[in-house]
């Protein structure tokens, strides 16, 4: 069973820089594309950025555009997301998710597996 479990949250002040890790419990996911989405209190969950399973590949949301860089390695089965120039309003919980179907995209329904979340939280 694909497993994904984020780590690398915290509390920051704007301006400063976190790094995501989102790291799978199976090599199989090292095929897959995957995506960063964030959910904010009382919001829905958001697309973030994405990466193809090759890392030939990536797609981002415009607020972070510039400031975030989706990476991946699949030599550790573990995808990353380097956050700088934080911001308050980048303050959620964020989740790393993995689409086996094959289709880079920005919709969760597309991705078949979720990590727990990691929370980050920007102070101003």
């Amino acid at each position: 069973q694909v497993q994904l479990v984020e780590s690398g949250g915290g509390l920051v002040q704007a301006g400063g820089s976190l790094r995501l890790s989102c790291a799978a419990s199976v090599r199989t996911v090292s095929t897959y594309h995957t995506g960063w989405f964030r959910q904010a209190p009382g919001k829905e969950r958001e697309f973030v950025a994405a990466i193809s399973w090759s890392g030939h590949s990536t797609y981002y949301t415009d607020s972070v555009k510039g400031r975030f860089t989706i990476s991946r390695d699949n030599a550790k089965n573990t995808v990353y997301l380097q956050m700088n120039s934080l911001k308050p309003e980048d303050t959620a919980v964020y989740y790393c998710a993995a689409d086996s179907a094959g289709v880079l995209g920005s919709s969760p329904s597309q991705y078949d597996y979720w990590g727990q979340g990691t929370q980050v939280t920007v102070s101003s």
